[in-house]
């Protein structure tokens, strides 16, 4: 049973030159935030290019929850007439995040220094991941947690009736606990100071800054500080938010595997916190070119132009890269495949704890499709055979467990495209969280997509 809906086996054939432009849809990490934000400002945040996929619209409803007017005006048009920080009323009901991390660890960290109680759920796979994460930070400000072992989900969050403003240092590189802090600072007196040693993805401190918060940011011998001044009066924005570069990826490394290719996906966003993969691509050979770099809503975006090359060869990807490209390592395993060579992708241990264990998820799937593939606790490796007239390739040709996680679906369903024979997976209907569109717009670019019959859990 998917996240939302019911199982659908879906399969992805071999086929011809992918050409076209992919309209992908907004960033879901920034989408969150907009949503959130616009709750916690005074007055009202019109917001254009919202993704609607359901991680969004789970975020959407909670914000309702919380006392926040939240109306959908038409495709991507969303308003928001906020209750200001630390405004925030008790909710009625269970707050079901479905399958979104993001959107429930952002969340606690905004209502954690209010004097009220809310309970948080999700689906079978956000049930298993781990919170305390979150939860053990919150606790600084005076917030109180009761949940399963390992701090999981349902799990029920009391807020702090008299937060004090706290001093943390990340134990590991996540934008989703160093944003929990930070949105859980904005109503705790004094300043918030988070300190990260290695960066990750920064929307939330441009967001912050942009609705009018006193936040700064400094590099020193400790790492990244950002410090935060609690209470402010957040003021409304009008966001237009860009395309998401995670969603990219996906048609981008298509092009790049499939003979013929030429793909154009304009409008995407550049974060240098969120592009490490586009990045990588490069080093190894792709044909992928940026065009009509510009700003927009103080994000950098631009234009990926992504033509088949077939003599990519396979690197060992910096380590230090691994937080601006986290959730783009399935679809990377995917090109590494058909690249010369081993592609060495270390320090990714938070692959493991994502919505599916994605290292063991993709090594499985891509082991039972021919190629060779070794992993460890932080670690894996992929030796690619690029196709030489009939040598080489990848053999697909088999059906893959997506265990819930979209970006696993969409990865293997990339590989069948470019594979000897289809490749299927289990369950393609946690897809609509991140990408809705993924089925159309890959057909439209000459994709054989195929969805067998539903079938009921």
């Amino acid at each position: 049973m998917s996240a939302h809906g019911p199982t659908i086996p879906m399969t992805s054939h071999p086929c011809g030159a992918l050409t076209g432009e992919a309209e992908v849809p907004g960033d879901k990490s920034i989408s969150h935030r907009a949503l959130i934000l616009g709750a916690l400002s005074v007055g009202e945040t019109r917001i254009t290019g919202l993704l609607e996929g359901q991680d969004v619209l789970d975020t959407a409803k909670a914000m309702r929850a919380f006392g926040a007017t939240v109306i959908n005006d038409g495709p991507g048009a969303w308003t928001v007439q906020g209750v200001g920080v630390g405004g925030f009323a008790e909710p009625d009901q269970v707050i079901d995040c479905g399958n979104s991390g993001t959107g429930v660890r952002l969340i606690m960290g905004a209502m954690a220094t209010s004097p009220i109680a809310a309970t948080f759920t999700g689906d079978a796979s956000l049930n298993k991941r781990p919170m305390a994460r979150i939860t053990d930070p919150l606790a600084l400000f005076g917030a109180a947690s009761h949940g399963r072992s390992g701090g999981r989900l349902p799990l029920t969050l009391v807020g702090a009736a008299d937060p004090v403003p706290v001093r943390y240092t990340t134990p590991v590189p996540s934008a989703q606990v160093k944003s929990a802090v930070l949105l859980a600072g904005l109503n705790a007196p004094g300043q918030t100071v988070v300190i990260e040693k290695e960066a990750t993805r920064d929307h939330t401190e441009r967001m912050l800054e942009g609705f009018g918060a006193e936040i700064t940011t400094d590099e020193t011998d400790e790492g990244r500080v950002i410090t935060l001044t609690g209470q402010p009066e957040l003021k409304p924005q009008d966001i237009t938010v860009p395309r998401d570069p995670s969603s990219a990826a996906f048609p981008v490394c298509a092009a790049l595997i499939v003979p013929g290719s030429d793909v154009l996906v304009p409008g995407i966003g550049l974060n240098p916190t969120r592009a490490g993969l586009f990045y990588t691509l490069q080093e190894m050979g792709a044909d992928l070119t940026f065009e009509n770099m510009r700003e927009e809503g103080g994000e950098p975006v631009a234009d990926l132009r992504a033509r088949y090359s077939p003599e990519m060869k396979g690197i060992a990807v910096p380590p230090e890269r691994a937080a601006s490209m986290i959730d783009e390592y399935p679809i990377l395993s995917v090109v590494a495949a058909f690249a010369e060579g081993q592609t060495v992708m270390k320090g990714v241990k938070e692959l493991r704890v994502k919505e599916s264990d994605r290292i063991e998820a993709m090594a499985t799937g891509l082991r039972a499709a021919g190629v060779t593939v070794e992993d460890g606790p932080d670690w894996w490796t992929v030796t690619g055979s690029p196709k030489r007239g009939n040598e080489g390739g990848v053999t697909g040709g088999v059906t893959c467990a997506s265990h819930l996680d979209h970006r696993i679906a969409m990865s293997f369903l990339i590989l069948g495209m470019a594979a000897d024979q289809p490749v299927s997976v289990d369950d393609g209907g946690p897809i609509a969280t991140s990408f809705p569109i993924f089925e159309p717009l890959m057909s439209g670019l000459g994709a054989d997509l195929r969805r067998t019959e539903e079938v009921a859990a």
